[in-house]
């Protein structure tokens, strides 16, 4: 018997079931479904509108739920549709009549909206823990290695000498900007939507502010309509997660291209990589593909939902149960993958040598060659050209621009000394930058204090 099916002479065809059920997903939210019926069973008993009795009964039902539950011993089906109606068809088939009197001055509507502000501030909070535990990983490895200079790069080609615990750091302040983003997002999720009804408010004396508190949220919808309509909260976290994807999945292109024999930077550990099934020599970056790969679906969880949305009129709409599939999938997709990641990073290996060796072999050092003729009164632009050229003659010649002569040097301009070639190192050319939020090594040391600061409680 359905419980809305009171006007309907024919049973419900049995695709038309199975097509607008959505238990087999939202029963994720039965722990959320009833915390938000108890406090609404407790504020229903606190103005009068059940009696205690009813509302000890119905409590104690909906705790023994939660234990079936739990246990794994709770049956679904499609014909009860949604982790709503399960809960109630349950606990009237526990505690009889009253049982039914749980949904009085509530509706669906307002109660799944419920559930989902309840679910997606639970979530943000889980996420955000793991987003914390990885900036904590990139701090440790980056402080490890203070002193490893690597060839930092734009276009792919290599463009300035930087320390690896720099280019590493970009990383830290990308996440603590993704946590920032859902720090703020959980404050649109904590809005109380119960009480909304199914569009329009209650006939019924409800005390909306007593079940807020309860469930600790900080503020009430003040619209009926947009109470029981609103998914941006879930849009805003979707958005948040499409960002912290995207920043992961530029973190796992560095890893892999610095895994491979052709820049050899770093080995990542064999616990944290697999093998080629036909070929012995392999060693394959799975988790780092795998989270570029699945930034996708992230991306497309975000997309979907916003498009859902675009079109919808007030209030509820069917449509809006397509906000749940992509969010569950989300919320899974960010913890597996931040899991992975901090794990993975803690054990990866640094090839130093590799690194410098790339940062000292090509032409990373020809900007500070550049600043120097600057220093010596001449316009950058021509300072630009001078050294121009005295790459291109490199090239032509096979050599690096430590091999220049103090006589070439000076034949391209004769500001510039043979002391000119000391600026060359990778060494000189990184504790040269020592501005904030430079590479320079001290620079790095106060970013990584900045960093650590922010980290803490």
């Amino acid at each position: 018997m359905k419980l809305w099916g009171g006007r309907f002479d024919k049973d419900t065809d049995r695709l038309m079931e199975e097509f607008t059920a959505s238990i087999f997903f939202d029963r994720r939210l039965a722990e959320e479904d009833i915390a938000g019926s108890m406090a609404h069973c407790r504020m229903l008993a606190s103005q009068g509108i059940i009696s205690p009795e009813e509302a000890g009964l119905i409590l104690e039902g909906l705790a023994k739920i939660r234990e079936e539950i739990r246990r794994g011993e709770f049956t679904y089906s499609a014909v009860l549709e949604d982790i709503h109606l399960h809960v109630e068809q349950r606990l009237t088939e526990k505690i009889g009549p009253a049982g039914g009197k749980l949904h009085t001055a509530r509706s669906r509507n307002d109660q799944v909206a419920l559930d989902m502000h309840l679910y997606v501030r639970k979530e943000i909070l889980a996420v955000t823990s793991l987003v914390a535990t990885l900036q904590q990983v990139i701090l440790e490895v980056a402080g490890a290695h203070l002193d490893v200079i690597m060839p930092g790069y734009t276009h792919l080609q290599r463009a300035q000498p930087v320390l690896f615990s720099h280019h590493l750091l970009a990383y830290f302040w990308m996440l603590a900007r993704d946590r920032e983003r859902f720090l703020d997002a959980y404050k649109r999720a904590d809005w109380m939507p119960l009480g909304a009804g199914a569009l329009a408010g209650t006939t019924f004396p409800v005390d909306r502010e007593m079940v807020a508190a309860e469930l600790g949220f900080a503020r009430l919808y003040e619209n009926s309509l947009d109470a029981v309509s609103d998914r941006d909260f879930v849009a805003e976290f979707l958005s948040a997660a499409a960002l912290l994807m995207v920043h992961l999945s530029r973190f796992s292109e560095d890893l892999i291209l610095w895994s491979s024999s052709e820049f050899a930077f770093v080995t990542l550990d064999d616990a944290f990589t697999t093998g080629s099934s036909m070929m012995p020599q392999k060693k394959n970056p799975d988790i780092p593909e795998l989270v570029r790969g699945k930034a996708g679906r992230v991306l497309g969880s975000l997309v979907a939902v916003l498009t859902m949305l675009k079109g919808l009129p007030l209030a509820y709409n069917k449509d809006m149960q397509e906000d749940k599939e992509g969010l569950f999938d989300t919320v899974d997709t960010l913890k597996i993958c931040l899991m992975l990641y901090s794990a993975m990073l803690r054990t990866v290996k640094i090839n130093a040598a590799q690194m410098y060796a790339a940062a000292s072999g090509d032409f990373a050092s020809a900007t500070d060659l550049a600043d120097y003729l600057v220093r010596q009164g001449l316009p950058f632009r021509e300072a630009h050209a001078v050294v121009g050229r005295l790459v291109g003659s490199c090239v032509n010649s096979g050599r690096r621009l430590s091999e220049l002569t103090p006589e070439e040097l000076r034949e391209a301009s004769p500001l510039l000394g043979a002391e000119a070639l000391l600026l060359l190192a990778p060494e000189a050319c990184v504790a040269a930058r020592r501005a904030r939020g430079g590479t320079a090594r001290e620079a790095v040391e106060e970013q990584l204090k900045k960093a650590r600061e922010i980290m803490e409680p």
